[in-house]
């Protein structure tokens, strides 16, 4: 492995020295914070890139034989490479996303009625450089693997000259900023009001029944954009608008995945370490800040959304269960007050110990997908999901993460995201629903949550680098 150390680069000015070139991945802590926002990682040009497709695993392009889950952690043994503890945690190693439909490579669930935008269920790109940034200590490193060569010699000699070309690249002019046409007043969802509520008090019906404790059911909204909109400033505009600690901007040629998640799904880390940090209850923030610190006691203290975070805590801790060692799995925060630029959140976090013979990707096909955003219990309330929803989620509540070389690994829930495939944008805002859920209001939690996507869409007067 070659490290270069650089003088500090904005990471948004790195990015947009980089946005010209293939395949691109900027894993970006937006909303800077200590634990949850230290580290930003860009990368591109890739050496190998890993899909899968209705259930069809792909190497290159290459169609592979076999259960995609396993094919992927054979493929990152090929690469295993020493951890570097005085780094940030990604060192190279496979990065991008894992859609919400992944799911039925792991259960029969039905097909959805409307397909979405066909997306593949999975893409993953081999990165063997990242181009890392410590928000924190200012700090900022081009990681060189050398990778796919094998031959140690050859090896060295690669990670040399892609750091020489990737200091090259960073140090050149940047893209200019370009103003994105407005598509305000262009979006439509797959639902009415009056068809939310009613989807909602079916989810309620269903839980009275017996059938579950909860669902997340969400709305899909979609719209035409200009053949002069620029995802890149667009990306800028929704980072400022809605700084997150997990956000995420991928560029695959007509595809772009923007997402602002303020949402933690899995972290592996050297001690073999597990984190999920689920969210349930939610609140729209209010610009008095009266107003708004009374919302925030209101959400705290509300029974609902204190219930309906405890079930998925308890659904996760049995996730975990089955790829952690016995009794390491504990809460160890509940029902947290977190505040994000448009709405307050109610938080958990769950820790566990990761069992001997289990790695990233076990973890990950364990707990796949978040329990946040599915419902409890998870096979019976995905099956809601298809049928209620009626549209496939596509990237909306999988994961966009990495899982490293060195076996750490970092994702998000891919809420607050946005799919742009050529020229038509889409996303999903949901929220989860229990027996005592108020149909109307889960509706307008809904918009909150999408308010700052909307307004990302607005012409940018923000001054984003």
């Amino acid at each position: 492995m070659h490290v270069r150390e650089l003088a500090w680069i904005e990471p948004t000015k790195a990015l947009r020295s980089l946005a010209q070139r293939p395949q691109l991945t900027f894993l970006d802590s937006a909303a800077e914070h200590e634990l949850l926002g230290r580290y930003s990682y860009l990368a591109c040009e890739p050496f190998g890139s890993y899909l899968v497709a209705d259930g069809q695993a792909s190497w290159n392009g290459e169609a592979l034989s076999g259960d995609p889950w396993t094919l992927l952690c054979s493929l990152l043994a090929r690469y295993r490479q020493a951890h570097r503890p005085d780094l940030p945690p990604f060192q190279g190693g496979a990065a991008g996303f894992t859609a919400y439909d992944l799911n039925r490579t792991l259960e029969q669930l039905p097909t959805p009625s409307i397909p979405g935008l066909r997306l593949p269920q999975s893409i993953l790109h081999f990165y063997d450089v990242v181009v890392s940034f410590d928000h924190r200590d200012r700090r900022c490193w081009i990681v060189s693997t050398g990778w796919p060569e094998q031959d140690p010699a050859r090896r060295t000699e690669r990670a040399r000259r892609r750091a020489d070309e990737f200091e090259a690249l960073l140090a050149r002019s940047r893209l200019p900023r370009i103003i994105i046409p407005s598509t305000a007043g262009a979006w439509h969802s797959n639902f009415s009001r009056e068809g939310f509520i009613s989807a909602v008090q079916r989810v309620i019906e269903l839980i009275l029944a017996g059938e579950i404790f909860q669902a997340n059911i969400a709305q899909r909204f979609s719209a035409r954009v200009s053949p002069l909109f620029d995802p890149l400033t667009f990306y800028c505009q929704l980072r400022s608008l809605n700084p997150a600690p997990f956000a995420a901007l991928l560029r695959y040629e007509k595809l772009t995945i923007a997402s602002s998640s303020p949402e933690r799904f899995l972290k592996l880390d050297g001690r073999q370490v597990v984190e999920t940090r689920p969210i349930k209850g939610t609140i729209a923030r209010s610009a008095d800040p009266e107003e708004d610190r009374r919302r925030a006691e209101l959400l705290v203290g509300s029974e609902k959304d204190r219930a309906e975070n405890i079930m998925i805590v308890d659904l996760l801790r049995n996730d975990l269960s089955r790829v952690c060692t016995d009794h390491s799995v504990e809460v160890a925060a509940l029902c947290n007050l977190e505040s994000y630029a448009s709405v307050h959140h109610l938080v958990s976090i769950v820790r566990g110990a990761l069992a001997a013979g289990q790695d990233a990707v076990s973890l990950l096909r364990a707990c796949f997908p978040g329990g946040s955003v599915t419902g409890a219990p998870k096979v019976r309330a995905m099956e809601i999901i298809a049928d209620i929803e009626g549209v496939a989620r596509d990237v909306y509540c999988g994961a966009i993460g990495f899982i490293g070389f060195n076996g750490h690994m970092d994702t998000n829930i891919a809420v607050r995201t946005v799919m742009i495939d050529d020229d038509l944008a889409v996303f999903h805002a949901g929220g989860g629903i229990t027996a005592m859920s108020n149909p109307e209001a889960e509706y307008d939690e809904t918009l909150a949550k999408a308010q700052r996507i909307f307004d990302a869409f607005v012409a940018d007067r923000s001054g984003a680098p």
